[in-house]
């Protein structure tokens, strides 16, 4: 894990629920393209994990989704990922969808790790050779960044959907009451500081009417990425959840063809 992160300091009430909007699965038949992983951690939780798998020698996303979401969520989704010849892997946090436990900023980067560590294994042990993407939206990019940081020779490429920049801004905009945290930012998520150690290709979308991470957290990253392979693309007319629906079609050709021209740079 980066090693400025005391992420203790967030595991509170108050804090986390906010930061935290768990929910279960349906119980509505699972697609059959869909493939389920239970992923154990070494405390003996258990991760779920939605796979959506085409060809093994073509781009994996390891997906980190938004805090009021599940993996579930993503099953239509990850057809049409499929469909542009993306293997799509979203993985849930605890509490959420088929995982058990309790959510946790401190366990989520700690699991975070655990599942890269897994789908990389398992990749190998699958001869899946394809590179492999690291996504995360809203609360997900900080699990995305954290990786990246971590592990830039091994991860091929990075995608940020509506991710913010700088912790303490966020949790305000939250109605958090920051001072009495007695905290600086880079002790925390440090989302802009973590993206100056990866200079892979980086893909930014953002939301231009995002009321809950405002779209200035997309340039603030965009800026901070020393990649230079590097892109901001801003949604027209969209907020912080309608970037699928607004740019329908043209949201997966934008992330289609710069992953293209990065296999092909």
């Amino acid at each position: 894990m980066s090693k400025e992160a005391d992420l203790s300091v967030l595991d509170r009430p108050e804090i986390l629920n906010f930061l935290f909007h768990p929910r279960k699965e349906s119980g509505r038949p699972v697609p059959s393209f869909a493939i389920i992983q239970d992923i154990e951690t070494d405390d003996g939780i258990h991760i779920g994990a939605r796979l959506y798998l085409t060809d093994p020698d073509m781009p994996h996303i390891l997906f980190f989704h938004g805090n009021g979401e599940i993996a579930e969520d993503y099953d239509d989704i990850g057809s049409i990922y499929m469909n542009y010849g993306l293997n799509f892997l979203v993985v849930d946090y605890r509490g959420y969808g088929r995982s058990n436990g309790l959510p946790g900023i401190s366990s989520m980067f700690s699991d975070a790790h655990y599942v890269f560590n897994h789908f990389s294994g398992w990749m190998a042990q699958n001869q899946r050779k394809g590179p492999l993407w690291i996504m995360g939206r809203s609360l997900g990019s900080a699990s995305a960044i954290e990786l990246a940081a971590s592990y830039p020779e091994i991860i091929k490429g990075l995608i940020i959907e509506s991710g913010f920049a700088h912790t303490l801004p966020l949790l305000e905009r939250l109605g958090i009451q920051t001072e009495t945290l007695n905290i600086e930012d880079s002790q925390v998520f440090s989302n802009a500081g973590k993206l100056t150690r990866f200079v892979g290709p980086t893909l930014i979308l953002h939301g231009q009417y995002d009321q809950i991470i405002p779209l200035h957290h997309g340039h603030d990253l965009f800026e901070h990425s020393p990649a230079s392979q590097k892109k901001l693309h801003v949604i027209n007319g969209a907020d912080h959840n309608t970037l699928l629906m607004i740019g329908g079609k043209t949201y997966f050709e934008i992330i289609k063809i710069f992953i293209d021209q990065s296999m092909n740079s």
